[in-house]
């Protein structure tokens, strides 16, 4: 398994020749049976073989260890924090209607609008040309703005982001802790709040029977997290006690409190994967698990991917090497 983040470019400190030619990613996957395109497709392959570099990146890591933050990752950061800002500068709205809250269609205009800009400002001058094109997997990663929606279809297109940002060179290798445990984190912090205020509705929910309502990948990297963990094993997770000890220094038990905040009743009957990913014995085990489920449930399901947009750095194209 090679890492996908030694990319041509990528560790070499100079401006690569940029011989690439950028566009705006398109939807491709309109019926079910182009679904064999997208599974053979180069797009594919890279979108997996980064999560699964990332997934290796931070084995056995807590949240809180050391590691190195480069600048593009400080940038991300910061973008990521003018997005947060933009909750607070636009409340939910008075609405008959519980879910859904109009307002989001206002804070979402906003980043319509911004994106390029945004994305501009992380990536270097000789790269501009890529802005346009990198814009599109932000703009769908915070969810549907008609439908007032979020799901793991939303998540793999910030996934597919900080994948393009890589495929540039603008992330590199030794950024690999930092884009789960800094920029990843983060977003997730931003997709709470989103789901929170504008009290959004899960997208393609399997209710009950799904893992959970919006997100799955820091399920994936929260679990290699606890590989080999001396004492924290799969079986302690539902121990609420356990979580509010262990909460800040992994993402699994972070996504496990935020559940708990957000639903009443008990947990084997709101959260049932997850229950029965509790009998597990290891955290090898439900992260093999995971990474399977989330190629059946997410990856390979027409709801979620007929949305995945794909261009020039995540191409339909069928698999060259």
């Amino acid at each position: 398994f090679t890492s996908f983040l030694h990319l041509p470019g990528a560790s070499e400190e100079v401006a690569p020749p940029v011989q690439q030619c950028f566009m705006v990613p398109k939807k491709e996957i309109n019926v079910v049976s182009d679904m064999a395109k997208w599974k053979r497709s180069q797009a594919y392959a890279d979108y997996m073989g980064f999560i699964l570099t990332l997934n290796e990146g931070v084995r056995g890591k807590k949240l809180t260890c050391d590691y190195k933050v480069s600048e593009p990752i400080e940038k991300l950061v910061a973008l990521l924090n003018t997005l947060d800002r933009w909750i607070d500068e636009t409340p939910p709205v008075d609405q008959p209607s519980r879910f859904g809250n109009k307002a989001f269609r206002t804070w979402y205009a906003k980043l319509d609008q911004e994106a390029e800009k945004l994305v501009s400002a992380v990536i270097p001058k000789h790269l501009a040309d890529a802005a346009p094109e990198v814009a599109v997997y932000l703009k769908e990663s915070v969810g549907n703005s008609t439908r007032i929606d979020y799901g793991t279809g939303h998540e793999a297109a910030f996934a597919a982001f900080l994948c393009c940002l890589c495929k540039i060179g603008v992330l590199r290798v030794d950024d690999q802790m930092a884009i789960v445990f800094k920029v990843f984190n983060r977003y997730l912090e931003v997709m709470r709040k989103l789901q929170k205020t504008y009290r959004m509705e899960p997208a393609g929910s399997q209710g009950v029977w799904g893992l959970d309502d919006f997100q799955f990948l820091p399920f994936i990297w929260g679990s290699s997290q606890l590989i080999d963990h001396p004492s924290l094993e799969p079986r302690h997770f539902v121990d609420e006690k356990v979580v509010n000890e262990n909460h800040k220094d992994f993402m699994f038990l972070e996504c496990i409190l935020f559940i708990t905040e957000m639903k009443t009743g008990p947990f084997a009957e709101h959260s049932n994967q997850l229950w029965n990913i509790s009998a597990v014995a290891s955290w090898s085990k439900v992260n093999q698990g995971l990474i399977r489920m989330y190629k059946a449930e997410c990856l390979e399901k027409f709801p979620v991917i007929q949305h995945f947009k794909f261009g020039s750095l995540l191409p339909i194209q069928p698999v060259t090497s």
